[in-house]
């Protein structure tokens, strides 16, 4: 158990910085498996997202940073991040070769 914290600002109450470590961490691990399964079929394609996936792992660990730095700034990059990430790897699946069926309908 850790000893409370000095100011309130300091605190973090029912660990929500490790909390949104862990679903980081799932969501790189989402990524890589999504990257992984595309790799089998369009190796053009798997690549960039299992790139992807380490981005977003890397940006993850950023938020075991001390509490000084500036918090709400960080997440919103993340949350950017993810979501150009996301927009990337939709683009990649629907617009490589093997994917104009899903285009034609």
């Amino acid at each position: 158990m850790t000893a409370p914290a000095d100011d309130i600002k300091d605190a973090d109450p029912g660990f929500a910085r490790a909390r949104t470590a862990l679903s980081l961490t799932r969501t790189a691990l989402s990524f890589a498996a999504l990257g992984a399964a595309i790799l089998k079929s369009r190796p053009y394609a798997g690549i960039p997202i299992l790139l992807l996936s380490g981005l977003i792992w890397g940006l993850g660990q950023m938020t075991r940073a001390p509490a000084t730095v500036a918090r709400s700034g960080l997440l919103l990059l993340i949350a950017v991040a993810i979501t150009g990430a996301s927009i990337v790897a939709l683009g990649i699946a629907l617009l490589s070769p093997s994917a104009d069926w899903l285009l034609s309908r």
